[in-house]
């Protein structure tokens, strides 16, 4: 891959650094699922034990805004301010997106309710049998320009929780963990003049560094961690508006296959050094191929959702000067909204729409057998 491209890419990459403080940065990834999902019977087996309605399975969850469900600054961050959340549950959660996110569906997946973000975790004692969110939009494995923890603090705070025995051995024995790792290290790389020769190396780093993540959760006695593999950057409106949102970027796309084949490598190392081979501890969610199959849809259903024209966004400034959730000094809207947010796959620059992470989710659901 030549220079040129190799550039073409890192320009993405420094629209992937998120909105959040009113920085005209963007990035991949609203309170609780409200909805009620059925808790397993006491005494049914699942994952080798047996689970109450007092004690059901937990998801703890690591990472960035693709599964973030309120941890960022309350009302700084732009995933707290209107229109965020205009679709579910009708004002802002902390989400970025309309309405609901990944994490979200794959709670509803395990029959639980969405864990509470670990901001929240004091005022909402009663949630924490569900485990605990400890994702903050804008960051990465490495540190980035949000001041929020990345991924290794992420991790030291549920080692502190475990310190403190809020969660024990066995809260732990019956627990899944969701990594979402969307890109923000590589905005980070472009912005401080990282070479374009530099690309395949520093991905390198950081899928060995998310390797590391990996492991270590796993130590904490994790016996299922699922981490996402990075989605289509190229296909994201911050790239396919240069082409009025008509096609992705493929140049853009070769890179994150390059991620991709790294992380599903080291997926199959890890694997690979668990003693019990019977079945997979660590799973690759497959992001890019899931996006593919909702934005390549040609408007046939996928999951019973129909997107009018997926690149396009539902939430944009109304210039490039600004962004979904922009207000001028005397309070007016810098943005526009899509009439129907139920038929936009994407609802801002970089994050899905409520219905298109449920065309993610409807399309991972052989993926999601692993668990």
């Amino acid at each position: 891959m030549d220079s040129k491209k190799l550039l073409c890419f890192s320009l993405l990459c420094f629209s992937l650094l998120p909105e959040l403080y009113g920085v005209v940065w963007v990035s991949a990834g609203g309170v609780g699922h409200r909805h009620r999902h059925r808790v397993r019977r006491s005494g049914q087996r699942l994952g080798g034990g047996e689970l109450s309605d007092s004690n059901p399975r937990k998801l703890f969850v690591f990472g960035d805004s693709y599964v973030d469900t309120g941890n960022n600054r309350k009302p700084a961050a732009k995933s707290w301010q209107y229109p965020y959340g205009i679709t579910f549950p009708g004002k802002p959660t902390g989400r970025f997106s309309d309405g609901r996110v990944l994490t979200d569906y794959l709670a509803k997946y395990l029959r639980v309710k969405s864990p509470i973000a670990y901001k929240w975790r004091k005022v909402g004692l009663g949630q924490l049998k569900y485990g605990m969110n400890f994702a903050y939009g804008g960051t990465g494995v490495f540190n980035t320009f949000i001041m929020s923890p990345n991924m290794s603090t992420q991790i030291d705070f549920l080692q502190q929780l475990i310190h403190e025995s809020t969660y024990t051995a066995q809260d732990l024995h019956y627990s899944v963990a969701l990594i979402s790792l969307a890109g923000n290290d590589y905005g980070v790389y472009q912005a401080t003049d990282g070479s374009a020769q530099g690309w395949q190396p520093f991905i390198t780093k950081v899928v060995n560094q998310l390797e590391v993540n990996l492991r270590r959760i796993h130590g904490l006695g994790v016996p299922k961690i699922v981490v996402t593999s990075l989605e289509p950057l190229g296909c994201l409106p911050s790239s396919t508006v240069a082409s009025s949102f008509q096609q992705c970027n493929a140049t853009e796309n070769l890179l994150v296959n390059f991620h991709n084949l790294l992380l599903q490598q080291s997926v199959a190392k890890l694997n690979s050094e668990v003693k019990d081979a019977s079945a997979s501890t660590f799973i690759l969610l497959d992001l890019y191929s899931s996006f593919m199959a909702a934005l390549n849809n040609k408007g046939d259903p996928l999951g019973n959702v129909k997107f009018e024209n997926p690149l396009k966004p539902c939430c944009v400034g109304i210039s490039s000067e600004y962004a979904c959730g922009n207000v001028g000094a005397n309070g007016e809207k810098k943005y526009t909204i899509c009439e129907n947010p139920g038929a936009a796959f994407f609802w801002d620059e970089v994050h899905p729409s409520q219905n298109g992470w449920f065309a993610v989710y409807s399309a991972l659901q052989a993926n999601l057998k692993q668990l």
